[in-house]
């Protein structure tokens, strides 16, 4: 009796739980449908999709889309390829300070984004190098490399070893090692890591706040928005863009790795 009465505290609980952390989403689609303009009334006066019209035809949308799209692919790629290759140099040797050197690498997605983008709008004055999308693009690579880098890291270390070795033996090069046995096995993991990026680089703020100077992303723009409201419900439109944008490419990433123990020489 009283661990069933334990059981039901526990789901009541954790129901409140998830109703805390997702009933702000649920609203944030609803009144992406509202009649109302200005304010946000409970429960809303009426619903409709003209918003979704109105979000197509806003002209001031579509330039801050596809920067967020450019930098998130761009800075997705360089984190898949330096992720990779730190992660096999901290994977598979053994030196001197390499604890010391992994916590650095992690230490960027680690820190409060304020400090990361004090720090990188303080290199980027000390240097002279203007602000533009590239220092956008830099400035998300710095914690998307440590996304993919965890993902790459946790495949090699659950590879065996001799998979390399008797590719060696059977005659093949390094390059022809990489390119036809270690990464079928890295794929998914990369690929994964690669969707989380995407995902951690198109909705970032904080970072880009420091180093965009007068360019403006798409969750710049609806920072703007809620700052200085026109069409409060066109905000939420765009929010829900967003939300897809980056919970897709996280749910395909979950399914991508949760069979991760099913690779090569798993457990060897």
């Amino acid at each position: 009796m009283l661990s069933d009465r334990a059981s039901l505290s526990l789901k009541i609980a954790a129901g409140a739980g998830l109703a805390f952390l997702h009933l702000p989403i649920l609203l944030i689609f609803l009144y992406a449908f509202t009649t109302e303009e200005k304010s946000y009334q409970f429960p809303p006066p009426g619903l409709t999709l003209e918003w979704f019209g109105v979000a197509w035809n806003r002209a001031d949308i579509w330039p801050p889309l596809w920067l967020s799209v450019q930098v998130a692919l761009i800075a997705t790629l360089l984190a898949i390829i330096l992720g990779t290759l730190v992660a096999a140099a901290m994977s598979k040797t053994r030196f001197f300070g390499r604890e010391q050197i992994s916590l650095l690498i992690l230490l960027p997605i680690a820190l409060p984004g304020v400090i990361t983008g004090m720090a990188l709008r303080s290199a980027f004055s000390v240097m002279e190098i203007p602000y533009s999308v590239w220092t956008i693009i830099l400035g998300h690579a710095t914690f998307c490399i440590v996304i993919v880098y965890n993902n790459a890291v946790a495949r090699f270390r659950r590879l065996s070893g001799n998979i390399a070795e008797a590719s060696t033996d059977l005659g093949a090069n390094g390059f022809q090692t990489f390119r036809y046995v270690m990464l079928p096995n890295l794929g998914s993991a990369l690929l994964a890591g690669g969707m989380l990026a995407f995902a951690l680089s198109f909705d970032e703020v904080i970072v880009t706040t420091f180093t965009a100077g007068q360019q403006s992303t798409l969750p710049i723009w609806m920072l703007q928005e809620l700052v200085r409201p026109r069409q409060r419900p066109v905000t939420n439109v765009v929010a829900i863009v967003v939300f897809a944008v980056t919970f897709l490419p996280i749910l395909a990433a979950y399914y991508l790795t949760r069979d991760g123990e099913h690779i090569a020489g798993s457990g060897k």
